[in-house]
């Protein structure tokens, strides 16, 4: 399996760099077989057990391929629906310079998880700053470019603080393996337990801090509801549902190593100050937004919130529930950008007081768009009441038993917020002179390709699946 991991690494940069030269329509087409092939290495992956290629320095694991299906699936379905939604008469410069950067953005996010070593995750992360920065600003609008100046400001501060963070660990590493050693996870993992306890526990808190930027936590969240709003309909999808999932992982990273050198109690600790502060901030947030983009980006802040408190149960179910959290987030919010960006083409707006009737303009991209919300709302069959229903199970049964009942509480206020835009804006009668009809049927789509994977998580995950789940949750404890 070392090879999959080879055409990983190269498949997305190849495709990016062949959408520089290619006609708009030729590089739509690349994007989307470059996704499928994507989907496939991965789906190899996932009942294969630990594979390392060149050296060591690539290496996937349990908990690397959960994160690898959460980015390879939005990949691809975010590709299918960008062929609706950057047409080829919008201009052959722009179209390429899209693609291209829409490939590097979904590659860096697939090499994070791929990756061996906090110094390379560090990296990898910093890339899909960068590539992101710019996609946020390809409209060349004012709005646009103030929010990737933003998103730059506040990402690179975090990431300096993960910067330190990892020579703080390293540094931790250097008391037992000497002044020169690589990052890599088994050789962490292995010394950890006789890493300086002090010193394990800075370097998890400016983790958490420093990915958290990226991963959307309070308080240095303030980046993400401009970026989102502003970026491109299927940049915002691939920000929300992976560029969040993967900062997630590489805290997960350092859980890992800090709950072999000091226990789980003080990691659970700072992820549950974290995701009880994020979770209240976004609940509180949705239901007062006014911009369809803006409120799907404090969606995906509360779901942040959720994954952050789910880490802080002690129970094995309720890691389990946040990594499928982790995949059918992807899939529910990719399908709700997916429905906003239609709407939007429709109606010509993201305020929410101008789009009525969406129901009945759009006949397909409109109820999906009402079940895309439903199932960000833990509504039954979906994936995320499934994943939200194990970790409140495992919240319940640890021994802080209330935080799970915050927990409920938290999600229902956010609930509110969502279900007010889709009674408000999706329902009711069609505006007069608003055209009834699809604006493509790439978008239809790629919405049908999220909500069949979302209901599909949530009614009976492939068996393969779940014990990919069960076996990355193991390696967590």
């Amino acid at each position: 399996m070392a090879w999959s991991l080879v055409v990983l690494l190269i498949t997305p940069v190849t495709v990016s760099l062949a959408c520089l030269w290619m006609p708009v329509r030729v590089a739509q087409a690349l994007s989307v077989a470059g996704g499928a092939l994507t989907v496939a290495m991965v789906t190899m992956l996932v009942p294969a057990p630990t594979t390392t290629a060149l050296g060591g320095w690539l290496r996937v694991d349990s908990l690397s391929v959960v994160f690898l299906v959460a980015v390879a699936f939005l990949y691809l379905a975010t590709a299918l629906f960008a062929v609706g939604y950057v047409q080829p008469t919008a201009g052959t410069r722009y179209g390429r310079r899209f693609f291209a950067g829409f490939n590097l953005f979904a590659w860096a996010m697939v090499i994070t998880p791929v990756v061996n070593g906090l110094a390379l995750l560090w990296v990898a992360v910093e890339v899909t700053t960068v590539v992101s920065a710019l996609l946020v600003a390809i409209d060349d609008t004012d709005r646009a470019a103030e929010a990737s100046w933003k998103y730059l400001l506040i990402a690179s501060m975090g990431l300096g603080i993960a910067l330190l963070a990892t020579v703080v660990m390293y540094y931790a590493g250097s008391t037992v393996f000497g002044g020169s050693y690589q990052l890599f996870y088994p050789k962490l993992m292995a010394g950890a337990p006789h890493f300086p306890a002090p010193v394990v526990r800075l370097s998890f808190v400016l983790a958490v801090l420093g990915y958290g930027t990226k991963m959307g936590l309070v308080p240095v969240h303030t980046w993400l509801p401009d970026a989102h709003s502003e970026a491109p309909t299927p940049v915002s999808a691939l920000l929300s549902g992976a560029l969040l999932a993967v900062s997630f992982y590489a805290i997960l990273r350092f859980y890992q190593v800090s709950v072999q050198a000091i226990g789980p109690v003080f990691p659970r600790n700072v992820l549950l100050g974290f995701g009880v502060a994020t979770l209240a901030l976004a609940a509180l947030y949705l239901a007062s937004q006014r911009d369809l983009k803006r409120l799907l980006a404090y969606s995906s802040i509360e779901h942040m919130g959720v994954l952050a408190i789910g880490m802080s149960f002690s129970a094995p179910i309720a890691m389990v529930g946040v990594l499928l959290h982790v995949l059918a987030h992807a899939a529910a919010k990719g399908t709700a950008f997916f429905g906003a960006g239609s709407t939007m083409s429709k109606f010509g707006t993201k305020d929410l007081g101008s789009i009525k009737g969406g129901i009945g303009a759009l006949p397909w991209s409109g109820p999906m768009l009402v079940l895309a919300v439903l199932g960000l709302c833990a509504m039954p069959p979906f994936g995320i009441f499934r994943s939200e229903f194990l970790i409140v199970s495992g919240g319940l049964s640890d021994p802080r038993d209330a935080i799970g009942a915050v927990l409920v509480v938290l999600v229902t206020l956010g609930t509110l917020g969502l279900s007010w835009f889709a009674s408000q804006t999706m329902l009711g009668a069609v505006p007069e002179g608003t055209v009834r009809g699809e604006t493509s049927r790439f978008i239809v789509a790629s919405m049908v390709l999220g909500l069949v994977a979302l209901a599909v998580l949530g009614v009976h995950p492939p068996a393969q699946l779940s014990h990919l789940l069960a076996r990355a949750a193991k390696e967590l404890r």
